[in-house]
């Protein structure tokens, strides 16, 4: 005998991130248009473009601080892995392929509008508040990238020299 029971019901009730997929969907289902754009249509099937995003998501929310410690909770971690889409006996997949996914598939404005329609629901639904915020700086510093970066006039840096 082997008792069974489902993802979803290893993921308690009351646990915050229930709410938060919630929102998650929401957003994920204005993107929809732009990220069926983004399926590969020969060759071999990649990680899903929603998954990525969620999975990213995560990441963050959790500050794990590597895509391999990432792929890593995957395949141990049930809440994760009902967060994000795959099913207990899906292979976790590859780190590499994780991180070339994620540059191939999304670009400023994709992560734009799923960060920002994120914090905004999220600010709705009272699941965030002002009081106090954590964010592991090493993962922002990594997610740069050249391009994101802006030079700032000498009246914004407060040029020593007037």
């Amino acid at each position: 005998m082997f008792p069974y029971a489902s993802v979803d019901q290893r993921v308690p009730l009351d646990h915050p991130i229930r709410k938060l997929r919630i929102v998650v969907d929401a957003i994920l289902g204005e993107l929809d248009d732009v990220l069926a754009e983004r399926y590969a249509q020969g060759g071999r099937p990649s990680i899903p473009p929603e998954r990525i995003l969620r999975a990213s998501l995560l990441q963050v929310i959790y500050s794990v601080r590597s895509e391999r410690l990432l792929m890593e909770k995957f395949d141990y971690n049930l809440l994760f892995r009902w967060f994000s889409g795959p099913n207990v006996d899906d292979p976790v997949w590859d780190h590499s392929t994780f991180s070339f996914n994620r540059q191939r598939l999304f670009d400023e404005a994709i992560a734009r509008h799923f960060c920002e329609h994120t914090v905004l629901l999220a600010r709705m639904r009272e699941l965030v508040s002002d009081e106090h915020c954590s964010v592991d700086g090493t993962l922002l510093e990594a997610w740069a990238s050249h391009k994101s970066f802006r030079p700032k006039d000498d009246d914004e840096r407060g040029d020593a020299s007037q």
